[in-house]
């Protein structure tokens, strides 16, 4: 019998027009967490191409959370109160396609 690996959850969240400095916040903060990997996403040339520069625009599409299905519970909810913080105070978040 093969041992169950554990699942690697992944979310990718924007929060609109936030700042480079608070999505790097975001980021920092979510990393503190033990078995937690979070990076920026930059828009890509193709999301460029939609739309043209605006300073009043974010200039990241989003931030990536992964981490494995069994990290512990209270980690979570952590997890779940830094995104959601950082929603009450700026802007609601989304899910980001895939």
């Amino acid at each position: 019998m093969q041992p169950i690996t554990p699942r690697s959850i992944k979310q990718q969240i924007t929060y609109g027009q936030l700042p480079l400095a608070v999505y790097r916040e975001i980021v920092a903060h979510l990393r503190q967490i033990d078995g937690v990997s979070a990076v920026l996403i930059a828009y890509s040339s193709e999301d460029e191409q939609k739309q043209q520069f605006d300073y009043a625009q974010s200039q990241i599409k989003g931030l990536s959370i992964e981490y494995s299905d069994n990290l512990d519970t209270q980690s979570k909810e952590r997890i779940a109160k830094i995104i959601d913080y950082y929603a009450q105070r700026y802007y609601p978040w989304q899910k980001l396609d895939s």
